[in-house]
């Protein structure tokens, strides 16, 4: 009977896929074979799924999809890989846990509350701003999705994660991930551009990738910090030497004014906090020293930019136009909010904002701006709370780094859209959902090595050593 089902399988399989390569061009028949197989594997085994969504992040091209026609932004909806991937995988997610209900789809977490009004909150706004006109339909949609698609990555990674090694292997590949862009980062620098992300079209992003090696260094700086085996240490110190290069070349000034307080809570985080904060305080006020000349006219470029008409004031000084742009974008924001401040104005229903607090303002009104900063607390608040559980230093050094780097994006977000940028959101994500378990992992391990030690000492001739004598 078996044998039967599966020779009727496979004529069905086979009569779709003849009518489809007839219908088809090849391009989409190996997209839609890429799909399937990813849709397989993932099926078979999410965190093969997983280590496929790491890679993409970073190393992925985009694809642009129509052109919107909200204010929200001048350019099409930005599509890459891993959105595709995403999907995919979310999809075999569902299909896995229909199979098998005993995985559950929704593990409880301190943020279920908070995404869930976050969520709604976006939602809500955005169909009032399409039913006013205010957003189109296929942009507000594809915007709200990619905010919702960071959310499945928590959960998949919450419901999937089950013990520290593959904490491990979920963190080495970020981080291998992190040193190949890096790489590719610093053979864009004889070039002479500003550095941006691998693949991200021709038109680059280099605040983005900024805000992306700021989060990826302090983990990996926190990790060393806690490292106790030589050859991690040595491996993490060649990945801040791989990332130091092309941050400083992005020239971005969002990612130097986070740079600061990630650096002071990552010196306040060691044992000797005085002395560690003292010298990095020393550095920072040294570095015009060693910076390179194009980071330090980068920032300069700020007071010292020729007058101009669009130049805002600050006393006497004049600030440039980038810089003044943002802030009148600031008070344009606060100002229009007030003509719609319970929901805002929808996802994508205002123009372009290049600063997340006052986007969510205007786009989701009173009560969105309230429910993303409930989120945001309470992301910290597990970070905060884990700091007094954690002993494992592995575990201690992936929490301090995610804070640091949490409380960089924090200020990088004064000047850019960091909680909604995909290349950002994605791995930082990932890292939420490892902070989340990190507290049940480590009780696990440590019953695992109590069970084990009372085995040992109930033997007939007492514990004994399996270790190498040395």
């Amino acid at each position: 009977m078996r044998f039967i089902i599966f020779v009727i399988s496979a004529l069905i399989l086979a009569a779709i896929l003849g009518y489809f390569s007839a219908q088809l061009p090849a391009s989409r028949l190996i997209w839609g074979g890429l799909a399937l197989a990813v849709f397989a594997i993932s099926f078979l085994k999410i965190e093969l799924g997983l280590y496929v969504l790491i890679f993409s992040m970073l190393l992925s091209p985009e694809i642009i999809i129509g052109e919107t026609a909200g204010g929200s932004l001048g350019r099409g909806v930005t599509l890459r890989l891993e959105d595709f991937l995403l999907v995919v995988i979310g999809f075999s997610w569902f299909a896995k846990n229909a199979v098998n209900k005993e995985l559950g789809l929704f593990l409880k977490t301190p943020l279920n509350k908070a995404i869930l009004f976050y969520s709604l909150a976006c939602t809500l706004a955005t169909g009032f701003g399409i039913m006013a006109g205010r957003v189109d339909p296929k942009t507000g949609f594809f915007f709200v999705l990619k905010y919702i698609e960071y959310f499945a990555i928590l959960f998949m990674m919450v419901n999937h994660v089950r013990d520290a090694d593959q904490i491990k292997r979920f963190v080495f590949c970020l981080l291998l991930t992190c040193f190949i862009a890096s790489i590719i980062g610093v053979l864009q620098i004889p070039a002479g551009r500003r550095v941006s992300a691998p693949f991200e079209g021709e038109i680059g992003e280099p605040k983005t990738f900024g805000g992306y090696l700021l989060f990826m260094g302090a983990v990996a700086a926190a990790m060393l910090a806690r490292a106790e085996n030589t050859r991690t240490k040595h491996l993490l110190i060649g990945l801040i030497v791989a990332i130091i290069p092309p941050f400083l070349f992005t020239l971005s000034r969002a990612s130097y004014l986070a740079f600061i307080p990630t650096l002071l809570v990552l010196g306040y985080m060691m044992e000797k906090k005085v002395i560690v904060v003292g010298i990095m305080l020393i550095l920072l006020a040294l570095s015009p020293l060693f910076l390179p000349l194009q980071v330090k006219d980068r920032i300069l470029y700020t007071v010292n930019q020729p007058e101009h008409r669009l130049q805002i004031k600050v006393g006497d000084v004049r600030l440039d136009t980038s810089t003044s742009a943002r802030l009148r974008g600031w008070k344009d924001a606060v100002v229009d909010w007030t003509r719609k401040p319970i929901l805002g104005h929808g996802v994508t229903g205002y123009r372009f904002v290049d600063a997340q607090f006052p986007r969510v303002l205007a786009e989701t009104g009173i009560i969105g701006l309230l429910a993303f900063i409930y989120l945001l607390y309470s992301i910290g608040k597990i970070a905060i709370e884990n700091l007094r559980v954690l002993k494992d230093p592995f575990f201690r050094g992936i929490n301090i780094g995610f804070l640091a780097g949490y409380t960089g994006l924090l200020f990088h977000a004064i000047g850019a859209n960091t909680f909604i940028i995909v290349r950002i959101m994605e791995p930082f994500w990932f890292f939420v959902g490892i902070i989340i378990v990190l507290p049940s992992l480590e009780r696990t391990e440590l019953r695992r090595l109590s069970a084990s030690k009372a085995v040992a000492a109930k033997a007939p001739f007492g514990p004994r050593n399996y270790l190498p004598s040395r």
